[in-house]
């Protein structure tokens, strides 16, 4: 067996050792980020929240699980705008992680088959490990094998559980809502379940994700988002039928086990979801930041989205490139294996409504001279 250090010795030498960046006070263009909305920079806001007494007097800890705590109120509030926005109950998890591998083992007891796409994110792959039934990936966005899948299952098992993302975090490429939901409603005993963290706050009218907006929003059985992103928060959400969530409640280990988010936290995220609802306008902007990227990036064969990758193929030049990309002044970090399949390293660049379509041809122009 390997020892910690040989393992380490051997990813440095891969190019695929991680550190945790460190901060600087030069002034960069953050390219990293999922602070898609610009609402993690906004001191206003911070200052408007802060100005109401009441807020500054909230408790900083529920100092229990969601079960245990005292203190409700926050919570209550922020899961009754959630489920006024969506038109059903939702539930809050401590993050995203914590959401995929809480519900997906819940909901897959027993005789369950779990089919996911396979670009989908480790949570969900660490949510179907952990409930030990069984699980099989499709190819990415591939949904006629999904259908071979499911059909070839149909019978065999209680239920079937499709799972996979809206906006997709890697490659900022997006899901066929409606047609995921034709495959469901064709096949006996089969749920779909939809996580929308990196499409909450900045697709759909209200920024309330792709499935909302879908015509086929009624056939999605479960949609997650997440808080700490396009929110600039902390925590998650799952939506769902009631019956759904009263099931959670009392089998989603995650839920159950962990503290609660503080009710001084779910305070801010209603603030900052209130607050998102509001931004159509500057999703129309992200949107055309969008078309500027992917033209930077020379990227012609999917449709504009705030995550776009720049794919090399090699973690060591990933690394170099964004070292050099630094110095220049922007942010992108190397994305390499396990995190995408090896072949695949990139760096990765999301947008924020903060920049402007200088800073992207800045961008594009750094890129074009550091490749050639």
């Amino acid at each position: 067996m390997a020892s910690y250090d040989e393992i380490l010795n051997r990813l440095e030498a891969e190019g695929n050792l991680r550190t945790i960046p460190t901060e600087t006070d030069r002034k960069i263009l953050d390219f990293s980020t999922n602070d898609y909305m610009g609402l993690g920079e906004r001191i206003d806001l911070r200052e408007k929240f802060f100005n109401q007494e009441s807020n500054r007097l909230l408790p900083m800890s529920s100092s229990a699980s969601r079960l245990l705590a005292s203190s409700q109120e926050q919570h209550n509030r922020l899961e009754q705008l959630l489920a006024d926005l969506y038109g059903r109950p939702a539930l809050l998890f401590n993050s995203g992680y914590h959401a995929n591998t809480g519900i997906i083992p819940a909901l897959a007891e027993g005789n369950t088959l779990i089919v996911a796409d396979k670009l989908s994110h480790a949570s969900i792959i660490d949510g179907m490990v952990l409930s030990r039934t069984s699980f099989t990936r499709f190819p990415h966005n591939d949904y006629s094998r999904l259908e071979r899948i499911v059909s070839d299952a149909e019978g065999k098992y209680d239920r079937i559980l499709i799972v996979t993302e809206s906006v997709f975090s890697m490659d900022g490429d997006c899901s066929d809502i409606e047609r995921l939901a034709e495959i469901k409603c064709r096949h006996k005993n089969t749920m779909l379940y939809i996580d929308e963290a990196h499409a909450f706050g900045v697709k759909g009218k209200y920024g309330l994700g792709m499935s909302h907006d879908s015509a086929a929003y009624s056939d999605v059985d479960v949609v997650i988002g997440t808080f700490g992103k396009a929110a600039a928060s902390a925590g998650a959400f799952a939506t769902m039928t009631a019956t759904v969530k009263n099931y959670l409640i009392n089998r989603a280990r995650s839920f159950i086990f962990s503290t609660a988010l503080a009710p001084m936290t779910s305070a801010w995220t209603r603030f900052m979801v209130e607050t998102l609802t509001e931004m159509d306008e500057e999703r129309a902007y992200v949107n055309r930041l969008a078309s500027c990227l992917h033209d930077a990036l020379h990227i012609t064969d999917m449709t504009p989205s705030h995550i776009a990758p720049l794919i090399v193929g090699d973690a060591r030049l990933a690394v170099k490139i964004s070292q050099q990309l630094l110095a220049l002044g922007y942010k992108a970090l190397p994305i390499r294996t396990p995190t995408v399949p090896a072949g695949t390293e990139r760096l990765r660049f999301s947008l924020s409504a903060t920049m402007t379509e200088n800073d992207i041809t800045g961008l594009g122009k750094a890129i074009s001279t550091l490749t050639k």
